[in-house]
């Protein structure tokens, strides 16, 4: 049983000690804290002063490296060159998507347009044409009506005209 006590009371001064040395550990960082606040409440004024006159040095030395930068980037036409070859790659690898995709280019539809402009005007040309010969003709005579078999003849031509179209685009297809 004496060894029991023997080890109670180490312990009791180990623990005295650890709480001892966990005060003056507080206590020191409690005066660190305190010499910290005065030192900054009158060095304060000057030690912001001493960083806004760094702060000014350093901004004037970023704007200057910024201007050297921006001014051996114009030199060397590095914006130019390798802008415009990455832009035309993109513009080529576009069109080629484009063109798979079968949407016409502007100089196709400068073309269809052509042609639509030209039909139009041929048109017109055509139905002052007829209009002008309309009138010429009497208006006090009445036209007479086909006979059935014509009829039938117009209304066989009319549906064979389409299958002859048809077969052509077949074979166009076909050749193509």
């Amino acid at each position: 049983m004496a060894r029991k006590n023997r080890s109670r009371a180490g312990s009791a001064r180990d623990t005295g000690d650890a709480a001892k040395a966990a005060r003056d550990s507080a206590q020191k960082i409690w005066l660190a804290g305190l010499g910290a606040f005065e030192r900054a409440r009158t060095e304060g004024p000057r030690m912001f002063e001493a960083l806004v006159e760094q702060g000014r040095t350093m901004g004037a030395r970023a704007v200057g490296m910024a201007d050297q930068a921006l001014k051996t980037m114009r030199e060397a036409d590095y914006t130019g060159g390798r802008w415009d070859k990455l832009e035309q790659v993109f513009e080529d690898r576009v069109s080629r998507s484009l063109s798979r995709l079968g949407v016409l280019t502007r100089g196709e539809v400068d073309e269809l347009s052509k042609q639509v402009r030209d039909l139009n005007d041929s048109l017109q040309a055509f139905m002052t044409g007829a209009t002008g010969a309309a009138r010429a003709k009497p208006r006090g005579k009445k036209r007479r009506a086909p006979a059935k078999g014509a009829k039938r003849a117009a209304a066989k031509a009319t549906r064979r005209a389409p299958r002859k179209s048809r077969s052509r685009s077949k074979a166009r297809r076909k050749a193509s």
